[in-house]
């Protein structure tokens, strides 16, 4: 029998199919999510038995619903109110999210946690709020900055991982953090990172400039119609150049506020290197002056298919919603194959434990 899985803001379900698909970890069946995007929960309950519902996570708690029992708790408390991307964060409302995550955890008897957030996470008060509530719980406390890239995923993404579980004389630790799978050029015997070409090199040019009535990959490999200034802008960024090179092959296109700018931002409006796994895809992937996110060779920026694969999800994975608000799911998600990883890590102590408690 599958371990019981409650996934909260789970938005398109990252974490969910790495914890319950066998491509990934598996050993997981979910059942019930949370989420207050429409469109990402639509999509949660394609793929996961339409046990998700679109609520404010506060709200919904003040309720006093009937919070099913789990053997693991997992989510992704909306990260903006840790990153550093956030100005005005010290106030950031969305920052204190982890108490009704951990209300959950309380409630629904859960054996385990995972939290995953942004690197500030760990050296924020909260951290220390989430560790003193935890142990108050019975749960051991273990964190760590992992890098998506020596878990399979073809994308150099660190996020902040926390994980908890309650111990038992009669079930083995944990050892934590998962141990990586793939290393840069594939050192210690591991196997190489995946690399954007591993990834997308197939894909033919896009076609159009809005979804597609058409089978997987092509459904979401469309474009945009970029402005000849832009296109313009697009050509005269060389292969791993950037904003920098704009300024220095076409100063006259070049936005006069990064002519002023003279250092930081070296991947905005850069170009993907084929032999490396991608930079961290966030939710407005297909704008260059948001990140490194212009083809390789083609003069363009990704499509939302590229940025799902570089997030590593599989092509039958199935996204609902506009075009802003799949880029949304795909930007926020968890990379499968470190939700995976994370999986396998906790599979054999939560069934240990079961068989032991039988």
């Amino acid at each position: 029998m599958p371990l019981k899985l409650i996934d909260l803001f789970a938005g398109a379900g990252g974490l969910t199919l790495g914890f319950t698909d066998e491509r990934f970890g598996g050993g997981f069946k979910c059942i019930f999510g949370v989420d207050n995007d429409q469109a990402a929960v639509d999509t949660h309950n394609n793929h996961f038995g339409n046990h998700s519902l679109c609520v404010d996570i506060e709200e919904w708690l003040a309720g006093k619903p009937a919070i099913p029992k789990a053997d693991i708790v997992v989510g992704g408390p909306p990260c903006q109110g840790f990153s550093l991307l956030n100005k005005k964060r010290n106030g950031d409302a969305r920052r204190a999210l982890w108490e009704p995550f951990m209300d959950v955890v309380q409630q629904s008897e859960a054996r385990a946690f995972v939290i995953e957030n942004v690197q500030g996470l760990l050296k924020s008060p909260e951290f220390i709020a989430i560790s003193k509530r935890a142990k108050k719980l019975g749960f051991e406390i273990r964190a760590a900055v992992l890098n998506a890239a020596d878990y399979g995923a073809p994308q150099t993404r660190k996020r902040a991982i926390i994980m908890g579980w309650k111990p038992n004389e009669s079930a083995d630790e944990i050892c934590f953090p998962p141990q990586p799978t793939h290393a840069k050029d594939g050192k210690e015997g591991l196997l190489p990172w995946r690399t954007v070409a591993d990834m997308i090199s197939d894909l033919p040019p896009p076609v159009g400039t809005e979804l597609r009535a058409c089978p997987p990959p092509l459904d979401l490999h469309f474009g945009r119609n970029p402005t000849p200034v832009s296109l313009k802008r697009y050509k005269a960024v060389p292969r791993g150049g950037n904003r920098f090179d704009l300024q220095k092959n076409a100063p006259h296109i070049t936005p006069k506020c990064w002519i002023r700018k003279k250092s930081g931002g070296t991947d905005l409006f850069g170009r993907l290197w084929w032999d490396r796994p991608s930079v961290t895809i966030r939710t407005e992937f297909f704008k260059p002056e948001k990140g490194r996110y212009l083809h390789p060779e083609q003069h363009r920026p990704i499509t939302h298919r590229e940025a799902a694969r570089l997030m590593g999800f599989p092509d039958d994975f199935v996204f609902l919603g506009t075009k802003t608000r799949i880029a949304r799911q795909i930007g926020n998600a968890v990379p499968p194959p470190l939700a995976g990883s994370i999986a396998k890590l906790i599979t054999g102590y939560l069934t240990r434990r079961r068989k032991r408690a039988a």
